[in-house]
């Protein structure tokens, strides 16, 4: 592999996480000052919506419920443990009150973790 490959390689997450603490802080006021010159706006904070869970709900509605409740959670981030916990009340039989109960948890975490990403708010 030549060094252009080797640099096409590796993502902006690979070389942040291999700097010093004043690098990584002088890579995002770098990246900062780029998103402010090429006009990128600051993503707006999105709040949840208070959809309420009813009383009897199937897993796959429960998912779809969490989607509309949470539009901000990227799916990707979620995807192997919501299916996971899907093949688990599939195929094993697992509780349905239990698997969505797990899904909101997770959903909840994922979003915690987005509101992280505004500190300022």
């Amino acid at each position: 592999m030549n060094i252009v490959e080797n640099k096409k390689s590796k993502t902006i997450d690979d070389i942040y996480g291999m700097l010093s603490t004043d690098s990584q802080k002088s890579l995002m006021d770098y990246a900062e000052f780029l998103c402010q010159r090429d006009g990128v706006d600051e993503p707006e904070l999105e709040e949840k919506l208070d959809l309420p869970r009813p009383e009897s709900e199937s897993v796959v509605a429960a998912l779809k419920r969490l989607n509309q409740t949470y539009p901000m959670v990227e799916k990707k981030l979620i995807f192997h443990e919501a299916s996971s916990l899907m093949t688990d009340h599939i195929m094993q039989g697992r509780d349905a009150i239990e698997v969505i109960d797990e899904m909101e948890a997770l959903f909840e975490k994922t979003y915690q973790d987005y509101l992280l990403s505004f500190p300022d708010k």
